[in-house]
């Protein structure tokens, strides 16, 4: 429980920038956080850290800067059809995947291979695949940072949407999400309409559906698509697929015969990001360590000595660029500190 002074956080963010907190420390259980809150005081800036993955960090951070260590995955009930297990936030994400699918529990294998932590997933709704976390998420506990008492969430109170959850919104920074229980299938229902899933099962000459198999199926393919942050920093999707209009969606169709959308409800329709963005001749661009990854435009990337104020210029750029050709606005996934 040691605070260490002017701590690097290259090792603890997925893009692998070089910045400094002022002040850092652990914790793998409330006990000890209540101690670090309690010995720094109300007016010290904090920084809660899971897996570091979906941070692009621009400059050095003042302040305390916690790394939640929580770890444990629990069964805490059971019904006829259900299952619901309880996990610490610091659990990593795959790693709570794979233990799901080992035991037969049905829900999350279509998020196989998002980087980060447990505690995270219901902050961002986490999704992939034709699935979100809100769809086998049951509660949450959380730290009232202030207050210093712990704060049980419904999957209402959390308000989930796209990308989205109160703990971004009007809660932001005032919980630490110190556990999420997920209510799983007992028999599974497979999904795996989305996507590529389907071809890529027939790719694998899978005979019969399991967990298993559509797990592989998804890994292979953000393989295929997404680099590995500790070949080339990243925090994956940098942006949010925008939602527009259905009368919106269909003037781009006019213009652009290939433009990807999928409906959202009877409004709406989401675009495909990466595909405005490399319409917009951005893919593959690099300039100096910072660029747009080739393989998938969605995700930029460091390849090196990038600064977190570069690769934040690049989005900048690319969200201006994709407003000025098809009058869309982008918006960042990632949280920019």
């Amino acid at each position: 429980m040691d605070i260490q002074l002017n701590f690097s956080l290259k090792k603890y963010n997925s893009f692998g920038i070089d910045v400094w907190a002022e002040k850092f420390a652990t914790f793998n259980a409330i006990p000890a956080l209540l101690q670090l809150l309690q010995q720094q005081g109300h007016h010290t800036p904090l920084l809660i850290l899971g897996g570091g993955s979906n941070v692009l960090f621009t400059k050095n951070v003042q302040g305390l800067v916690l790394k939640n260590n929580i770890d444990g995955i629990n069964k805490i009930n059971e019904d006829e059809q259900y299952i619901y297990i309880k996990a610490g936030a610091g659990v990593q994400w795959h790693y709570f995947v794979q233990y799901c699918i080992a035991n037969n529990w049905a829900g999350v294998e279509n998020l196989s291979l998002i980087p980060g932590c447990v505690g995270a997933s219901p902050m961002q709704n986490i999704g992939a695949y034709g699935v979100e976390i809100k769809d086998v998420f049951y509660q949450l506990d959380a730290l009232h940072i202030q207050d210093k008492t712990m704060v049980q969430f419904s999957a209402t109170d959390c308000a989930f949407g796209y990308r989205e959850s109160v703990f971004k919104q009007q809660y932001k920074n005032q919980f630490i999400i110190t556990s999420v229980t997920f209510k799983l299938l007992k028999t599974p229902k497979f999904n795996t309409t989305y996507g590529a899933i389907e071809q890529e099962l027939l790719k694998m000459n899978v005979q019969q559906l399991s967990l298993a198999a559509v797990s592989n199926a998804v890994i292979n393919i953000r393989k295929s698509k997404l680099p590995n942050p500790a070949v080339i920093g990243n925090a994956g999707s940098f942006f949010k697929n925008p939602v527009v209009p259905n009368h919106l969606f269909h003037q781009l169709q006019q213009q652009y015969a290939t433009v990807v959308g999928y409906a959202a409800g009877t409004e709406n329709t989401k675009l495909a990001a990466g595909w405005l963005i490399e319409q917009c001749g951005w893919k593959g661009y690099r300039k100096g360590d910072a660029g747009c990854h080739a393989l998938q435009a969605l995700v930029l990337v460091n390849y090196g000595n990038a600064t977190g104020e570069s690769i934040y210029q690049l989005s900048t750029e690319i969200i201006q660029s994709v407003h000025e050709k098809f009058g869309v606005q982008l918006q960042r996934e990632v949280n920019i500190i």
